[in-house]
């Protein structure tokens, strides 16, 4: 195997912390993150300086439900994607933004990503947009399971299953070729013998309703807004930015390349983020 994909920091100018920290400093500030805040733990994005040149194709919500075969490329994808998912660890940016929640500069984030490395890091209140990859749901009794515990039942099925990864995916699985898939055996739900998905909303799903309340009832907590590691491209982000810009309380954003809705920022701060937000916390926590 290959080793995880590194991002090298971009350093951001002093006098854009200088700025940030003038902005957020007695403000409680709620956070938006998306996949850029994890990268630099070695987990890629879809939308990224170094992936956007690149075509990728997510796994769409109504093909997962519809299609078996694209279910046992799923699976068989990630049963080789997640172990090296499954240990990155959480990087100075999620370490900063959990030390800004424990000294009451925010009152808690709502992240896109499903990667749990903000509970890794020590943040208690976060609000997953899009799920966690360390569960899996059955479709027909609503039975979970965990993600660590269908990996030993898929090796179990499939113990020959050993090809080379070509990359990893950021939605935890990797590339593999067609031929690998002939014969790959696809576990069950163990309750009901049921189908099994990963308990994240794929591309072409709906943020649950209860979450999106969930969110924006955080968001009217806050009277800040930084957006962090997100290019805001689909609309179950980008929804807070615009609420926050219609509540008319100040809005940052901390992201590496194109990002949707910067017009509606009062501050935009291109580097990255595990170089900034440590110098913002230990600025915030001077204060």
């Amino acid at each position: 195997m290959t080793p995880l994909s590194q991002t090298s920091p971009v350093p951001g100018a002093a006098q854009d912390v200088d700025a940030l920290v003038s902005l957020l400093r007695g403000r409680r500030t709620v956070v938006l993150t998306g996949a850029g805040c994890s990268t630099e733990s070695g987990i890629p994005d879809y939308r990224g300086p170094g992936t956007r040149a690149r075509a990728r194709n997510p796994i769409q919500h109504r093909e997962f439900l519809q299609r078996p075969e694209v279910r046992a490329r799923y699976w068989a994808r990630s049963l080789l994607g997640w172990p090296r998912f499954a240990s990155a660890h959480p990087n100075p940016a999620h370490r900063a933004l959990a030390a800004l929640e424990q000294g009451g500069h925010v009152p808690g984030l709502i992240t896109q990503n499903v990667d749990r490395l903000h509970h890794a890091a020590g943040s208690s209140r976060v609000i997953e947009l899009h799920g966690a990859l360390a569960r899996v749901r059955c479709l027909d009794c609503a039975a979970q399971e965990a993600r660590v515990d269908l990996q030993a039942r898929l090796l179990a099925l499939n113990p020959d299953f050993s090809h080379q990864v070509l990359e990893l995916r950021p939605d935890g699985d990797a590339e593999l070729s067609s031929e690998a898939l002939q014969s790959f055996q696809v576990p069950a739900c163990v309750r009901c013998g049921g189908t099994l998905k990963p308990d994240v909303v794929f591309f072409g799903d709906n943020v649950p309703a209860p979450t999106v309340t969930e969110a924006f009832a955080l968001l009217e907590e806050g009277d800040a807004l930084l957006v962090v590691g997100s290019s805001l491209a689909i609309y179950s982000g980008y929804r807070f930015l615009v609420r926050a810009a219609e509540r008319h309380v100040p809005i940052a954003i901390l992201n590496l390349g194109e990002c949707r809705g910067v017009e509606l920022a009062d501050l935009r701060v291109e580097a990255s983020a595990g170089d900034v937000l440590p110098r913002l916390a230990e600025a915030l926590a001077r204060s």
